[in-house]
C-alpha cells in the first residue's frame, strides 16, 4: 500500500481539546493529563497548543476479519476530528501483527493468518472507512503497513525489544493472568504483540495514538519504548466501547448484535430504529455529531432520529430516508404498524441453513414446496430486496440477524438470534 508522503498540512493555529468538542466528545481517559500542567508532556492540550506543525495521530487496525461494525467506527470518527482539526492521521495496516493477532481480552491463542487473508481482509477494512476518513485532502491521512518495520527487524533488535518489559509486567496485562492461573497456554509470540505494537509508535514518530478503552496497555507500551529509543512520548487517547443493539453487551459480530458498516441502508435503519432507550444516549454520543441537548424528548424519535442519521453517514441522505420509509411502511404500507412486525428466533436453524428451510420453520410458508414456490414466483424479500433463488443458502445466523424477512404483502418476521 502507498504511503502518503504529501507535505505537512496548515494546522489550525490555537486548537486544543477544550477548544474543539468534536476532539473531547466521548473521550474516556487521555494519559497522561495534568490539567494544571503548561508542559506539552503533561497536557495534551497544551501540546497542541505549543506545537508549531500538526499532530500525528496513530491508530493501528490488524485486519484479522473482513467486517467493520459501528463499535469499532468510534475511534475512526475520532481519527477524522483530528484530521479536521488540521492534523495528520496515521493508519497503520497492522499486516504483520494480524498474523499474530492481539491477545487482548482473550482467553486462548487466536488462530494466525496468512498473508494472503490479511490482504484481503485490509483491502476490505479501508473501503468500509472511507466514508469516515478524510482520504482525500493532501497532508490530512498517511497509510502505512507495519511490515514495512517490523519484517526487518534482526534478532539483535527483539532482543532489545524483549529487553525492555519483565515477564511481571506482562501478565499484568488483562487476559494474559487469567489464562495463566488458569492453565491456559501463552504461547511467547503472544508477549511479543505489544511490543511490536509500541515499536509502530517508535516507527512513525507517533504524538498521539488512540485507541479503545481495553487498548490501554498497549498505548502505555508505546510510550514506553519511544523513551527508549528517546523520542517524544506520545499520549494515548481511549475512546469507550460501544454496548450492542442487545443493550447489555460490547458490540461484537460473535454475540450477532452489531450493525456492520457496509450493511444495506434498511437492515442498518431497522436495527438502529430499535436501540433500547438505556444506551441511546451512548450511541449519539459515540456515532454522530448532533447536539446532545437538542435531541427529541420522545423515546421514539431519539430511535428513528439515530437511526437516520447513522445510515446517512454510510449510504447519503436519499438511501437514509428511503429505508426510513420503507421501514415505515413495511407491513401494507400503514405506518402505524412498523412498530408490531414478530420476531423469529434464528435459534431453533441449524446454519447453514437454505432459504426455503427458514422460511418453511418460521411459518411464512407452509411448508419447503411452498416455500420454493413463493421464492420462484419473486414473492420473498429480505430487507425489500427479493430473493429469487431457491437454492440460495445462508451460512450463519449472525449475517440475518435483526433483518426483515417476507413473503408476499402481508407476511413479515423480524429475524433474531
Amino acid at each position: 500500500m502507498a504511503t502518503n508522503l504529501s507535505p505537512e498540512p496548515e494546522l489550525q493555529s490555537g486548537i486544543s481539546l477544550q477548544s474543539d468538542p468534536k476532539l473531547s466528545r466521548g473521550v474516556s481517559e487521555i494519559f497522561p493529563e495534568h490539567l494544571d500542567s503548561q508542559h506539552p508532556d503533561g497536557h495534551l492540550g497544551q501540546r497542541i497548543a505549543q506545537s508549531d506543525r500538526p499532530l500525528r495521530i496513530k491508530f493501528g487496525i490488524d485486519p484479522t476479519g473482513s467486517d467493520i461494525h459501528l463499535g469499532h467506527s468510534i475511534v475512526f470518527r475520532k481519527l477524522r476530528a483530528f484530521q479536521d482539526a488540521g492534523h495528520r492521521a496515521v493508519l497503520i495496516v497492522g499486516d504483520f501483527t494480524a498474523r499474530i493477532g492481539d491477545p487482548t481480552g482473550k482467553s486462548e491463542t487466536r488462530n494466525q493468518l496468512t498473508p494472503e487473508q490479511v490482504e484481503a481482509n485490509a483491502q476490505t477494512y479501508l473501503d468500509q472507512v472511507r466514508p469516515i476518513l478524510d482520504f482525500d485532502t493532501p497532508g490530512r491521512l498517511e497509510i502505512r503497513r507495519n511490515s514495512e518495520w517490523l519484517s526487518q527487524l534482526d534478532l539483535t533488535k527483539i532482543l532489545e525489544l524483549l529487553g525492555t518489559m519483565t515477564v511481571g509486567q506482562m501478565l499484568a496485562k488483562e487476559g494474559f493472568a487469567e489464562r495463566y492461573d488458569k492453565g491456559n497456554p501463552i504461547y511467547l509470540h503472544e508477549f511479543l504483540y505489544p511490543l511490536m505494537q509500541g515499536y509502530d509508535s517508535v516507527a512513525v514518530m507517533a504524538d498521539v495514538e488512540l485507541g479503545g478503552t481495553d487498548q490501554k496497555f498497549n498505548l502505555a507500551v508505546g510510550r514506553d519504548l519511544q523513551r527508549h529509543f528517546g523520542q517524544r512520548p506520545q499520549f494515548g487517547l481511549l475512546m469507550p466501547i460501544l454496548i450492542g443493539t442487545d443493550g447489555s453487551q460490547k458490540m461484537s459480530k460473535s454475540l450477532g448484535n452489531y450493525v456492520g458498516l457496509s450493511e444495506n441502508p434498511l437492515s442498518m435503519y431497522s436495527k438502529l430504529e430499535k436501540i433500547p432507550d438505556s444506551v441511546i444516549a451512548q450511541y449519539f454520543e459515540l456515532l454522530t455529531d448532533l447536539p446532545l441537548d437538542q435531541l427529541p424528548d420522545n423515546p421514539r424519535d431519539k430511535q428513528k432520529l439515530l437511526a437516520l442519521e447513522v445510515v446517512t453517514q454510510y449510504h447519503g441522505k436519499t438511501a437514509a430516508l428511503d429505508a426510513q420509509q420503507a421501514a415505515l411502511t413495511l407491513i401494507q404500507g400503514d405506518a402505524t404498524q412498523a412498530d408490531a412486525v414478530p420476531e423469529f428466533s434464528l435459534a431453533t436453524v441449524e446454519f447453514p441453513a437454505k432459504l426455503f428451510y427458514i422460511l418453511s420453520t418460521s411459518k411464512l410458508c407452509q411448508g419447503s414446496s411452498d416455500a420454493r414456490r413463493q421464492i420462484q414466483g419473486g414473492a420473498v424479500r429480505l430487507d425489500g430486496d427479493r430473493l429469487c433463488d431457491t437454492d440460495l443458502s445462508f451460512d450463519s445466523a449472525e449475517e440475518l440477524n435483526g433483518r426483515v424477512l417476507q413473503v408476499g404483502k402481508k407476511k413479515f418476521l423480524r429475524l433474531v438470534l
